[in-house]
């Protein structure tokens, strides 16, 4: 049976950041190297709730609510730009220097623009299910994001809802937009993660693990997108081998 483990944060708060966002973030485990958990679009710290407690037996792990998304704030707005700029800083209040980056759908998009941009904050870096743009998510998965972006962009006007709402799907309508010669750029140890029934195009994943020169590839079987849920103990395994490499 796949279950949750229970597993309560050590210490938790929430870093200000200069636009007025407040950034939540959660502390699991107290020793080993500092490992980052960066959710998906729409979600919070608790889609990694079948990693929590592997992790936390062997690292300092760190949870962090993306801004806009579960207890953090949007601040003047959402881009993934923003978040990796708000990883940033959270590493810094917390007196972290370096971390692993483990990042899930929009939070892999986050990490790639963390190890482009802080890549002096970054040891070992794990992209799950990330894209370089738009056009790497499968049509029938992209397009109820597009037509509830254009919902949204109508009813803006009268409803706060709908403008957030927006604003959190057009981070999958508008980005990322990442260039192969751009991931050349990251130096760190990188693991590509993907489900064979994933909703990232298999081309495309495989384009990123070859742009990222020190990276290694691996689709899980019987997965879809949501391999976290999917094939947890195969995740487990996958994520401890590298990040203990």
């Amino acid at each position: 049976m796949k279950r949750e483990h229970n597993i309560k944060a050590f210490k938790q708060g929430f870093v200000p950041m200069p636009d007025g966002a407040l950034i939540r973030w959660r502390q699991f485990g107290e020793r080993g190297p500092a490992v980052v958990l960066l959710h998906g679009n729409g979600e919070d710290y608790r889609c990694f709730s079948r990693q929590l407690l592997p992790l936390a037996c062997r690292f300092q792990v760190v949870a962090v609510d993306s801004r806009g998304h579960g207890e953090s704030s949007r601040g003047q707005g959402v881009t993934l730009g923003r978040m990796s700029d708000d990883l940033s800083r959270v590493l810094e209040a917390l007196g972290i220097a370096k971390a692993h980056l483990v990042g899930f759908s929009d939070g892999a998009n986050v990490a790639i623009h963390f190890a482009l941009g802080h890549p002096g904050q970054l040891d070992r870096l794990v992209l799950i299910g990330g894209n370089l743009d738009p056009a790497g998510v499968k049509f029938f998965s992209q397009l109820p994001c597009e037509v509830g972006a254009w919902i949204c962009r109508k009813l803006a006007p009268i409803s706060a809802q709908a403008r957030h709402n927006g604003e959190i799907l057009e981070l999958m309508t508008k980005e990322p937009s990442f260039t192969p010669e751009q991931l050349g750029a990251i130096q760190a140890p990188t693991l590509v993660l993907a489900g064979d029934r994933d909703m990232i195009r298999p081309e495309h994943t495989a384009l990123i693990a070859a742009s990222i020169p020190h990276a290694r590839q691996y689709t899980l079987p019987n997965a879809s997108h949501f391999l976290l849920r999917d094939q947890p103990e195969l995740a487990n395994r996958l994520l401890l081998r590298f990040l203990e490499a």
